[in-house]
């Protein structure tokens, strides 16, 4: 039996919906500028080929939680995503067997701060300090995909204290997820337990510490999380 120097971290995991089961994560993939409005708002081609960039799998927050307003940022933003979680693995999976791979769907919230990103871009630096911040994955629980189908059109929203601030529909998406998970894979081996953030609608803002930012995509579910005071 192999020994380890160091105890074994926890397994980072996700909630399913009514189950005690957990949902595994092994990795996290995020989808940028995957709504053409959402383009258009930070000034970028909305016809751009999609790209990822990645979170750690330990970046998962469950829904209902409270979490620290993170450090080296004063502009914290919100954007609410549907996350599709991977059940069976692959490479260049062709398009029309794309969603079969697919376990099922969540609602997350990709946690930016947005001035870290802005200085990268000017810079040309990679966006890793802006978007791979400890509890910047926060994800409400799974839903499979024999229950909730592959959505293809529905309301996806977030509100801060109340306030709709995103309000789009899935039907924006310029790759579909089908496209997501196939063009994915042509780069990485898709594995059991990833999890892609599809992109997010426009109105993407600041939150502050005190504030509680709730959303949902229909058909999916919901997501709540408050953002404390700085650690």
């Amino acid at each position: 039996m192999t020994e380890f120097v160091l105890p074994l971290p926890a397994t980072p995991s996700v909630a399913i919906e009514g189950s005690p089961d957990r949902f595994a994560v092994r990795r996290i993939f995020c989808v940028g500028r995957n709504y053409a409005a959402h383009a258009r708002e930070l000034g970028n081609d909305e016809r751009d080929p999609p790209f990822f960039f990645t979170k750690p799998a330990d970046a998962v927050v469950d829904s209902g939680s409270t979490i620290p307003y993170p450090p080296l940022t004063k502009n914290l933003h919100h954007e609410i995503e549907l996350v599709a979680a991977i059940g069976k693995a692959g490479f260049r999976i062709p398009r029309a067997e794309a969603l079969d791979h697919v376990w099922g769907y969540g609602v997350g919230i990709d946690l930016t701060r947005r001035d870290l990103q802005d200085e990268a871009k000017k810079a040309a630096r990679p966006w890793d300090w802006s978007k791979a911040f400890d509890r910047s994955a926060p994800c409400g629980p799974l839903v499979p995909a024999v229950q909730s189908g592959h959505p293809q059109q529905g309301r996806i929203w977030l509100a801060v204290d109340g306030t709709v601030k995103q309000d789009g529909d899935l039907a924006e998406l310029i790759w579909p997820i089908a496209d997501i998970v196939s063009i994915c894979s042509e780069s990485v081996a898709l594995q059991p337990g990833d999890l892609i953030f599809t992109g997010t609608p426009a109105g993407v803002g600041a939150v502050a510490s005190g504030q509680t930012i709730t959303g949902g995509v229909d058909g999916i579910g919901t997501i709540e999380l408050t953002v404390g005071q700085p650690s």
